[in-house]
């Protein structure tokens, strides 16, 4: 078989090759520096993704896929790549540990191939149960709901209004959050059948932040200067004798919840015609979608059942999903305990996540594996650039120049806990399976950590072979402050590949 990933020359290595890992030279960096050298030589720059590959930009114009705005999703159009150069066969399996709004899963039976997910956000539940039923959905009964959701009002004397959570407070025009209780209501007692009310609940999720006063940005929720509770805090302020909150933010005038439903709906209804038309009239192929977390979850799928493996894990970046998201968690009935679990149940990406060693230690005795657990640790423990990370960070920590020790264990567990991780699909990969993993390369206090290469030698170790890792010309850049104290250096994007 041709070499999938043949090794290319690459030129001008400026700004890609890292040479200084700790600003100022503060801490040790000989085992990065070790690290940059041994995976450098299957290092792409590529061409072949950009930015809008690995992210959710590429997806909004996309049909089926721009059905959930979830904006830490690659593109479909990456893993129609990965999957070409893959070389799979119909009926092949292709997993995907952090399933998010779905794409994997999308493109992989679109194409033939068997998905498998794991995610533990309920948003993800719906979204691949919209998706995944587009052949079944009845155009009569989809534009007869349409028509009710145009014509429905809510009484004058309805008085229940949409869930709401502290991060989440007055965070609809009043009028807004009575109609969205009214409308959930309504539906949910109507006749239409389950498929069509999962599909307009996925719906009323993408209109959530059309018609609210906030807006994703980052690792935050931004609020509208008009939003009660700004208006609140910037009075009490002012009454204290403070400066009044900076708010910048203005979406103009907020569409109703019918407005944007209706958009939103009459939008989906097009697609499923256009793919109703045009594609096939049913999957070839299934998905498997698993409600939980791949760390507990994936150790009880079966030894060399997985073709292909492509996904994108939570950033080590601080990014929490479960604040980004709180609107659409709140409306769909999570709790401020739920939300709080939820948070600790994700991969340790934020500084609130406590370590899971402990529960990865009591599970794998549970189900009879415990030596499984000792020998990851026995990598993660012996990783020498980790370790390394570790020590610098808690270095800068002791000089004050970490503003939330919190990074620290998050850090460590966050790669830890994707050592468990690859062991696991180690194991339920077959021979000669390829893996991808989408990931960014961050910056702690001057602190440099290589994310594509460290995770690529965690795999390593375990048994994958590192076959290629691609390089996006376009880079990421430093936040404001890191920049000022430690100066600009830039950071990779990468797709990292590979084989069992």
């Amino acid at each position: 078989m041709q070499d999938l990933f043949p090794d290319l020359e690459v030129v001008d290595v400026k700004g890609w090759h890292v040479t200084d890992f700790s600003a100022d030279n503060c801490n040790p960096q000989e085992a990065r520096i070790a690290l940059e050298e041994k995976y450098w030589p299957i290092t792409e720059i590529t061409d072949r993704f950009n930015r809008q590959s690995v992210s959710y930009q590429l997806s909004k114009k996309d049909c089926l896929h721009r059905w959930l705005k979830y904006k830490e999703g690659f593109s479909a159009d990456l893993v129609r790549i990965l999957l070409s150069d893959f070389h799979l066969k119909k009926g092949d399996v292709v997993a995907d540990p952090f399933m998010g709004s779905g794409t994997t899963a999308l493109v992989s039976i679109l194409n033939g191939y068997n998905s498998l997910g794991f995610d533990i956000l309920p948003m993800s539940k719906v979204s691949i149960q919209a998706k995944t039923l587009i052949y079944e959905y009845s155009l009569t009964e989809l534009q007869k709901m349409l028509n009710e959701v145009v014509a429905l009002s809510v009484p004058s004397n309805y008085t229940q209004k949409t869930p709401e959570v502290s991060i989440t407070k007055d965070g609809y025009p009043a009028a807004t959050s009575h109609e969205l209780a009214y409308y959930k209501e309504h539906f949910s007692h109507s006749d239409y059948s389950a498929n069509a009310k999962t599909l307009l609940e996925l719906c009323t999720l993408n209109s959530l932040e059309r018609i609210s006063y906030s807006a994703k940005d980052g690792q935050y929720l931004r609020w509208d200067w008009r939003c009660p509770k700004i208006i609140e805090a910037s009075e009490a302020r002012a009454k204290a004798g403070r400066k009044p909150f900076v708010v910048k933010l203005d979406k103009g005038e907020l569409p109703s919840l019918k407005q944007a439903l209706s958009e939103e709906l009459k939008l989906v209804i097009e697609d499923i015609k256009y793919l109703q038309r045009n594609e096939r009239k049913e999957f070839e192929a299934k998905c498997n979608f698993i409600e939980g977390s791949a760390l507990f979850e994936l150790p009880q799928i079966e030894d060399d059942t997985i073709n292909a493996v492509i996904s994108s894990p939570p950033y080590c970046n601080r990014y929490d999903y479960t604040r980004t998201y709180a609107m659409e968690l709140a409306y769909l009935g999570i709790t401020e305990e739920g939300i709080r679990q939820l948070r600790q149940d994700l991969l340790s990406c934020t500084v609130e996540n406590k370590p899971k060693t402990d529960l990865l230690k009591e599970f794998y005795d549970r189900i009879g594996r415990i030596g499984t657990y000792e020998y990851v640790m026995s990598l993660v423990r012996g990783n020498k650039a980790l370790q390394e990370i570790n020590q610098a960070l808690k270095h800068r920590n002791e000089k004050g120049e970490i503003n939330n020790k919190g990074v620290l264990k998050m850090v460590d567990g966050y790669f830890t806990e994707l050592a468990f991780l690859f062991a696991e699909l180690y194991r339920v990969c077959k021979p000669g399976a390829y893996v991808a993993f989408v990931n960014d390369n961050v910056r702690y206090a001057g602190e440099v950590i290589p994310v594509d290469y460290l995770t690529t030698n965690l795999a390593e170790q375990i048994g994958f072979k590192p076959v290629k890792i691609y390089t996006l010309r376009q880079q990421k850049g430093n936040s404001s402050q890191q920049m000022k104290k430690y100066g600009r250096i830039a950071l990779r994007k990468s797709i990292t590949i590979w084989k069992k």
